[in-house]
Protein backbone atom coordinates (compact mmCIF):
# COMPACT_ATOMS: atom_id res chain seq x y z
CA UNK A 1 0.00 0.00 0.00
CA UNK A 2 2.83 2.33 -0.92
CA UNK A 3 0.51 4.84 -2.60
CA UNK A 4 -1.96 4.99 0.31
CA UNK A 5 -1.81 7.91 2.72
CA UNK A 6 -1.54 7.33 6.46
CA UNK A 7 -5.23 8.20 6.82
CA UNK A 8 -6.19 5.76 4.07
CA UNK A 9 -4.21 3.02 5.78
CA UNK A 10 -6.13 3.66 8.97
CA UNK A 11 -9.46 3.83 7.10
CA UNK A 12 -8.97 0.44 5.41
CA UNK A 13 -7.16 -1.39 8.23
CA UNK A 14 -10.04 -3.79 8.96
CA UNK A 15 -10.07 -4.79 5.29
CA UNK A 16 -6.31 -5.26 5.16
CA UNK A 17 -6.51 -7.56 8.18
CA UNK A 18 -8.71 -9.97 6.21
CA UNK A 19 -6.63 -12.77 4.63
CA UNK A 20 -8.79 -12.72 1.47
CA UNK A 21 -8.35 -8.97 1.04
CA UNK A 22 -5.03 -7.77 2.39
CA UNK A 23 -3.02 -4.95 0.87
CA UNK A 24 -3.28 -6.38 -2.65
CA UNK A 25 -7.06 -6.58 -2.44
CA UNK A 26 -7.37 -3.05 -1.14
CA UNK A 27 -5.21 -1.91 -4.04
CA UNK A 28 -7.60 -3.65 -6.46
CA UNK A 29 -10.53 -1.83 -4.87
CA UNK A 30 -8.72 1.48 -5.25
CA UNK A 31 -8.06 0.83 -8.93
CA UNK A 32 -11.63 -0.31 -9.65
CA UNK A 33 -14.10 1.82 -11.58
CA UNK A 34 -17.75 1.03 -10.76
CA UNK A 35 -20.82 2.64 -12.33
CA UNK A 36 -24.11 2.46 -10.44
CA UNK A 37 -27.30 2.97 -12.47
CA UNK A 38 -29.95 4.69 -10.36
CA UNK A 39 -29.69 6.67 -7.15
CA UNK A 40 -32.90 5.36 -5.60
CA UNK A 41 -33.48 2.94 -2.75
CA UNK A 42 -31.06 0.26 -3.93
CA UNK A 43 -28.39 2.79 -4.83
CA UNK A 44 -28.70 4.56 -1.49
CA UNK A 45 -27.86 1.24 0.20
CA UNK A 46 -25.14 -0.03 -2.14
CA UNK A 47 -23.27 3.20 -2.83
CA UNK A 48 -22.22 4.06 0.76
CA UNK A 49 -20.70 0.61 1.27
CA UNK A 50 -18.87 0.75 -2.05
CA UNK A 51 -17.54 4.19 -1.16
CA UNK A 52 -16.54 3.18 2.36
CA UNK A 53 -14.86 0.04 1.01
CA UNK A 54 -12.55 2.20 -1.09
CA UNK A 55 -13.76 1.68 -4.66
CA UNK A 56 -11.46 4.20 -6.32
CA UNK A 57 -13.85 5.62 -8.90
CA UNK A 58 -17.58 5.45 -8.28
CA UNK A 59 -19.95 6.73 -10.97
CA UNK A 60 -23.66 7.44 -10.47
CA UNK A 61 -26.12 7.87 -13.33
CA UNK A 62 -29.61 9.25 -12.61
CA UNK A 63 -31.65 12.21 -13.83
CA UNK A 64 -34.21 12.39 -11.01
CA UNK A 65 -34.69 14.97 -8.29
CA UNK A 66 -35.41 14.11 -4.66
CA UNK A 67 -39.05 13.97 -3.55
CA UNK A 68 -40.43 13.71 -0.02
CA UNK A 69 -41.83 10.26 -0.85
CA UNK A 70 -38.26 9.04 -1.47
CA UNK A 71 -37.15 9.61 2.12
CA UNK A 72 -38.90 6.51 3.49
CA UNK A 73 -36.22 4.30 1.89
CA UNK A 74 -33.57 6.46 0.17
CA UNK A 75 -31.50 7.17 3.24
CA UNK A 76 -28.74 9.22 1.60
CA UNK A 77 -31.21 12.11 1.41
CA UNK A 78 -32.94 14.41 3.91
CA UNK A 79 -35.82 16.89 3.89
CA UNK A 80 -33.35 19.68 3.20
CA UNK A 81 -32.41 17.87 -0.04
CA UNK A 82 -35.92 17.77 -1.53
CA UNK A 83 -35.95 19.22 -5.03
CA UNK A 84 -32.21 18.76 -5.57
CA UNK A 85 -30.57 16.36 -8.04
CA UNK A 86 -30.12 12.91 -6.55
CA UNK A 87 -26.68 12.46 -8.08
CA UNK A 88 -25.36 15.69 -6.60
CA UNK A 89 -26.66 15.07 -3.09
CA UNK A 90 -25.52 11.44 -3.14
CA UNK A 91 -22.05 12.45 -4.34
CA UNK A 92 -21.67 14.99 -1.52
CA UNK A 93 -22.68 12.39 1.08
CA UNK A 94 -20.30 9.80 -0.33
CA UNK A 95 -17.39 12.23 -0.46
CA UNK A 96 -17.95 13.04 3.20
CA UNK A 97 -17.95 9.31 3.95
CA UNK A 98 -14.68 8.70 2.10
CA UNK A 99 -12.71 11.70 0.78
CA UNK A 100 -10.04 9.40 -0.68
CA UNK A 101 -12.09 8.24 -3.68
CA UNK A 102 -13.43 9.90 -6.82
CA UNK A 103 -17.19 10.30 -7.27
CA UNK A 104 -18.38 10.99 -10.82
CA UNK A 105 -21.96 12.11 -11.48
CA UNK A 106 -23.88 11.61 -14.72
CA UNK A 107 -27.08 13.68 -14.56
CA UNK A 108 -28.78 11.98 -17.46
CA UNK A 109 -31.28 9.28 -18.28
CA UNK A 110 -29.61 6.11 -19.49
CA UNK A 111 -30.58 5.17 -23.05
CA UNK A 112 -29.39 3.07 -25.95
CA UNK A 113 -27.91 6.26 -27.42
CA UNK A 114 -25.53 6.99 -24.54
CA UNK A 115 -25.04 3.68 -22.74
CA UNK A 116 -22.04 2.31 -24.64
CA UNK A 117 -19.96 5.46 -24.33
CA UNK A 118 -20.83 5.69 -20.64
CA UNK A 119 -20.19 2.04 -19.75
CA UNK A 120 -16.82 2.03 -21.55
CA UNK A 121 -15.52 4.36 -18.85
CA UNK A 122 -16.04 1.74 -16.12
CA UNK A 123 -14.99 -1.81 -15.25
CA UNK A 124 -18.05 -2.96 -13.32
CA UNK A 125 -21.73 -2.11 -13.80
CA UNK A 126 -24.41 -2.34 -11.11
CA UNK A 127 -28.07 -1.59 -11.74
CA UNK A 128 -30.67 -0.38 -9.27
CA UNK A 129 -33.19 0.92 -11.82
CA UNK A 130 -36.91 0.32 -11.40
CA UNK A 131 -38.12 -0.44 -14.93
CA UNK A 132 -37.69 -3.15 -17.56
CA UNK A 133 -36.67 -0.78 -20.35
CA UNK A 134 -33.57 0.42 -18.50
CA UNK A 135 -32.66 -3.10 -17.39
CA UNK A 136 -32.63 -4.31 -21.00
CA UNK A 137 -30.41 -1.37 -21.99
CA UNK A 138 -27.98 -2.22 -19.16
CA UNK A 139 -28.03 -5.93 -19.95
CA UNK A 140 -27.45 -5.54 -23.68
CA UNK A 141 -24.63 -3.04 -23.22
CA UNK A 142 -22.90 -5.18 -20.58
CA UNK A 143 -23.07 -8.24 -22.82
CA UNK A 144 -21.75 -6.28 -25.81
CA UNK A 145 -18.88 -4.78 -23.79
CA UNK A 146 -18.22 -8.02 -21.85
CA UNK A 147 -18.77 -6.40 -18.47
CA UNK A 148 -20.58 -8.30 -15.69
CA UNK A 149 -24.04 -6.92 -14.90
CA UNK A 150 -24.73 -6.90 -11.15
CA UNK A 151 -28.52 -6.89 -11.17
CA UNK A 152 -30.91 -6.17 -8.31
CA UNK A 153 -34.61 -5.40 -8.10
CA UNK A 154 -37.25 -4.98 -5.42
CA UNK A 155 -41.03 -4.93 -5.24
CA UNK A 156 -43.20 -4.45 -2.18
CA UNK A 157 -41.87 -7.17 0.22
CA UNK A 158 -39.49 -9.12 -2.03
CA UNK A 159 -36.20 -8.57 -3.78
CA UNK A 160 -33.61 -10.38 -5.84
CA UNK A 161 -29.99 -10.12 -6.90
CA UNK A 162 -27.78 -11.83 -9.49
CA UNK A 163 -24.65 -11.40 -11.60
CA UNK A 164 -25.71 -11.52 -15.24
CA UNK A 165 -23.93 -11.42 -18.61
CA UNK A 166 -20.76 -12.80 -17.03
CA UNK A 167 -18.78 -14.23 -19.96
CA UNK A 168 -18.39 -16.81 -21.28
CA UNK A 169 -21.24 -18.93 -19.93
CA UNK A 170 -23.24 -16.55 -17.77
CA UNK A 171 -26.96 -16.17 -18.36
CA UNK A 172 -28.20 -12.69 -19.25
CA UNK A 173 -31.44 -10.86 -18.54
CA UNK A 174 -32.87 -11.97 -21.89
CA UNK A 175 -32.35 -15.59 -20.85
CA UNK A 176 -34.72 -14.91 -17.94
CA UNK A 177 -37.07 -12.55 -19.77
CA UNK A 178 -36.72 -12.86 -23.58
CA UNK A 179 -39.13 -9.96 -24.05
CA UNK A 180 -40.55 -7.38 -21.65
CA UNK A 181 -44.14 -7.56 -20.44
CA UNK A 182 -46.65 -5.98 -22.86
CA UNK A 183 -47.68 -2.37 -22.20
CA UNK A 184 -51.10 -3.60 -21.08
CA UNK A 185 -49.54 -5.65 -18.27
CA UNK A 186 -49.53 -3.43 -15.21
CA UNK A 187 -46.30 -4.03 -13.30
CA UNK A 188 -45.98 -1.22 -10.76
CA UNK A 189 -42.64 0.24 -9.73
CA UNK A 190 -41.90 1.33 -6.15
CA UNK A 191 -43.63 4.68 -6.64
CA UNK A 192 -46.80 3.00 -7.87
CA UNK A 193 -46.96 -0.31 -5.99
CA UNK A 194 -45.14 0.60 -2.80
CA UNK A 195 -42.13 -0.97 -1.12
CA UNK A 196 -41.16 -1.72 2.46
CA UNK A 197 -38.55 0.91 3.31
CA UNK A 198 -35.95 -1.46 4.75
CA UNK A 199 -36.06 -3.88 1.77
CA UNK A 200 -33.79 -1.91 -0.60
CA UNK A 201 -31.33 -1.64 2.27
CA UNK A 202 -31.09 -5.43 2.48
CA UNK A 203 -30.92 -6.10 -1.26
CA UNK A 204 -28.69 -3.10 -1.97
CA UNK A 205 -26.06 -4.23 0.52
CA UNK A 206 -26.15 -7.75 -0.95
CA UNK A 207 -25.54 -6.14 -4.33
CA UNK A 208 -22.59 -4.16 -2.93
CA UNK A 209 -21.15 -7.39 -1.53
CA UNK A 210 -21.35 -9.03 -4.96
CA UNK A 211 -19.53 -6.11 -6.58
CA UNK A 212 -16.75 -6.22 -4.00
CA UNK A 213 -16.38 -10.01 -4.41
CA UNK A 214 -16.06 -9.59 -8.17
CA UNK A 215 -13.43 -6.88 -7.83
CA UNK A 216 -11.41 -8.91 -5.32
CA UNK A 217 -11.90 -12.22 -7.11
CA UNK A 218 -12.96 -13.97 -3.91
CA UNK A 219 -15.83 -16.19 -2.84
CA UNK A 220 -18.59 -17.44 -5.11
CA UNK A 221 -20.43 -14.58 -6.85
CA UNK A 222 -24.05 -14.99 -7.91
CA UNK A 223 -23.12 -15.95 -11.47
CA UNK A 224 -25.86 -18.14 -12.95
CA UNK A 225 -27.69 -17.88 -9.63
CA UNK A 226 -30.63 -15.69 -8.70
CA UNK A 227 -30.98 -14.97 -4.98
CA UNK A 228 -34.56 -14.16 -3.99
CA UNK A 229 -35.74 -12.82 -0.62
CA UNK A 230 -39.27 -12.87 0.76
CA UNK A 231 -38.96 -10.32 3.56
CA UNK A 232 -42.29 -11.29 5.15
CA UNK A 233 -41.08 -14.82 5.87
CA UNK A 234 -37.37 -13.90 5.79
CA UNK A 235 -36.78 -16.84 3.48
CA UNK A 236 -33.98 -16.78 0.92
CA UNK A 237 -34.32 -18.96 -2.16
CA UNK A 238 -31.66 -19.56 -4.78
CA UNK A 239 -32.59 -20.33 -8.38
CA UNK A 240 -30.11 -21.78 -10.83
CA UNK A 241 -29.87 -19.86 -14.10
CA UNK A 242 -28.73 -21.18 -17.45
CA UNK A 243 -28.10 -19.59 -20.80
CA UNK A 244 -31.14 -19.92 -23.02
CA UNK A 245 -30.35 -21.76 -26.24
CA UNK A 246 -32.73 -19.41 -28.06
CA UNK A 247 -31.44 -16.16 -26.49
CA UNK A 248 -30.82 -13.52 -29.15
CA UNK A 249 -27.75 -12.38 -27.22
CA UNK A 250 -26.12 -15.44 -25.66
CA UNK A 251 -26.96 -17.80 -28.52
CA UNK A 252 -27.49 -15.66 -31.62
CA UNK A 253 -24.87 -13.02 -30.69
CA UNK A 254 -27.18 -10.34 -32.10
CA UNK A 255 -25.46 -6.97 -32.56
CA UNK A 256 -26.26 -4.25 -30.04
CA UNK A 257 -27.54 -1.82 -32.69
CA UNK A 258 -30.02 -4.38 -34.03
CA UNK A 259 -31.63 -5.14 -30.67
CA UNK A 260 -35.10 -3.65 -30.08
CA UNK A 261 -35.28 -0.39 -28.14
CA UNK A 262 -37.91 -1.13 -25.51
CA UNK A 263 -37.80 2.43 -24.25
CA UNK A 264 -39.89 3.26 -27.29
CA UNK A 265 -42.66 0.87 -26.23
CA UNK A 266 -42.33 0.87 -22.46
CA UNK A 267 -41.32 4.45 -21.73
CA UNK A 268 -43.06 6.54 -24.35
CA UNK A 269 -46.15 6.66 -26.51
CA UNK A 270 -47.63 8.93 -29.15
CA UNK A 271 -50.63 9.39 -26.86
CA UNK A 272 -48.61 11.39 -24.33
CA UNK A 273 -49.76 14.92 -23.55
CA UNK A 274 -47.99 17.38 -21.29
CA UNK A 275 -49.45 19.29 -18.37
CA UNK A 276 -49.22 22.46 -20.48
CA UNK A 277 -51.31 20.92 -23.27
CA UNK A 278 -53.89 19.64 -20.80
CA UNK A 279 -54.13 23.12 -19.30
CA UNK A 280 -54.63 24.60 -22.78
CA UNK A 281 -57.38 22.11 -23.54
CA UNK A 282 -59.14 23.07 -20.33
CA UNK A 283 -58.86 26.80 -21.08
CA UNK A 284 -60.16 26.30 -24.61
CA UNK A 285 -63.13 24.29 -23.38
CA UNK A 286 -62.12 21.27 -25.46
CA UNK A 287 -64.56 18.39 -25.24
CA UNK A 288 -62.77 15.52 -23.48
CA UNK A 289 -63.18 13.27 -20.46
CA UNK A 290 -60.57 13.34 -17.69
CA UNK A 291 -60.20 10.01 -15.87
CA UNK A 292 -58.26 9.69 -12.61
CA UNK A 293 -57.11 6.07 -12.16
CA UNK A 294 -55.31 6.47 -8.82
CA UNK A 295 -56.21 4.79 -5.55
CA UNK A 296 -58.68 6.39 -3.15
CA UNK A 297 -56.11 7.85 -0.75
CA UNK A 298 -54.27 9.48 -3.66
CA UNK A 299 -57.48 10.89 -5.11
CA UNK A 300 -58.66 12.35 -1.80
CA UNK A 301 -55.25 13.95 -1.18
CA UNK A 302 -55.82 16.14 -4.25
CA UNK A 303 -57.37 15.74 -7.68
CA UNK A 304 -58.11 17.54 -10.94
CA UNK A 305 -61.85 17.00 -10.79
CA UNK A 306 -61.93 14.14 -13.27
CA UNK A 307 -63.97 10.96 -13.14
CA UNK A 308 -62.42 8.65 -10.55
CA UNK A 309 -62.01 5.03 -11.69
CA UNK A 310 -59.12 3.16 -10.01
CA UNK A 311 -57.02 1.21 -12.49
CA UNK A 312 -57.95 -2.11 -10.87
CA UNK A 313 -61.63 -1.36 -11.63
CA UNK A 314 -61.17 0.04 -15.14
CA UNK A 315 -61.88 -3.18 -17.06
CA UNK A 316 -65.18 -3.66 -15.23
CA UNK A 317 -66.30 -0.04 -15.71
CA UNK A 318 -65.64 0.53 -19.41
CA UNK A 319 -69.35 1.14 -19.95
CA UNK A 320 -68.99 4.44 -18.05
CA UNK A 321 -66.71 5.78 -20.80
CA UNK A 322 -67.70 7.18 -24.20
CA UNK A 323 -65.72 5.75 -27.12
CA UNK A 324 -66.62 8.74 -29.26
CA UNK A 325 -65.17 11.27 -26.79
CA UNK A 326 -61.44 11.94 -26.32
CA UNK A 327 -60.25 10.57 -22.97
CA UNK A 328 -57.28 11.80 -20.94
CA UNK A 329 -56.12 9.35 -18.27
CA UNK A 330 -53.84 10.32 -15.42
CA UNK A 331 -52.25 8.74 -12.35
CA UNK A 332 -49.67 10.04 -9.88
CA UNK A 333 -46.43 9.66 -11.85
CA UNK A 334 -47.50 8.74 -15.38
CA UNK A 335 -46.78 5.01 -15.13
CA UNK A 336 -50.15 3.41 -14.47
CA UNK A 337 -51.80 5.70 -17.00
CA UNK A 338 -49.74 4.17 -19.83
CA UNK A 339 -51.14 0.75 -18.98
CA UNK A 340 -54.63 2.23 -18.81
CA UNK A 341 -54.21 3.68 -22.30
CA UNK A 342 -53.11 0.29 -23.65
CA UNK A 343 -56.10 -1.37 -21.97
CA UNK A 344 -58.56 1.13 -23.40
CA UNK A 345 -57.08 0.85 -26.88
CA UNK A 346 -57.47 -2.92 -26.74
CA UNK A 347 -61.18 -2.37 -26.06
CA UNK A 348 -61.72 -0.11 -29.04
CA UNK A 349 -61.15 3.34 -27.55
CA UNK A 350 -59.40 5.22 -30.35
CA UNK A 351 -58.94 8.69 -28.84
CA UNK A 352 -57.09 8.04 -25.58
CA UNK A 353 -54.28 10.11 -24.08
CA UNK A 354 -52.27 10.00 -20.88
CA UNK A 355 -50.79 12.84 -18.85
CA UNK A 356 -46.98 12.72 -18.92
CA UNK A 357 -45.62 12.65 -15.38
CA UNK A 358 -49.10 12.41 -13.90
CA UNK A 359 -50.32 14.50 -10.99
CA UNK A 360 -46.74 15.28 -9.95
CA UNK A 361 -46.00 16.89 -13.32
CA UNK A 362 -49.28 18.81 -13.20
CA UNK A 363 -48.51 20.25 -9.77
CA UNK A 364 -45.01 21.22 -10.89
CA UNK A 365 -46.38 22.92 -14.01
CA UNK A 366 -49.09 24.73 -12.10
CA UNK A 367 -46.59 25.99 -9.50
CA UNK A 368 -44.49 27.52 -12.28
CA UNK A 369 -47.39 29.39 -13.89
Amino acid sequence: MHDFSAQEREHYQRHVNLPDVGEAGQQRLKQARVLYVGAGGLGCAALPYLAAAGVGTLGIVDDDCIEVSNLQRQILYAYASVGQKKTQVAAARLRSLNPHIQIVTHDTRLSRANVLALFQQYDWIADGSDNFATRYVVNDACFHLQKPYVYASIAQFSGQCSVLAAAPHGACLRCLFPTPPPPSAYIPNCAEGGVLGVLPGIIGTIQAMEIIKLILGIGKPLVNRLLHLDALTMQFRELELMQDATCRLCHDQQAFASLPDYTQTLCSTQTDISAAILHTWQQQGKDFMLVDIREEQEYRAGNLGGVWIPLRELSARLSELNKQQPIVVHCQHGVRSKHAVALLQQHGFAHVYHLQGGMVAWMSYYASC
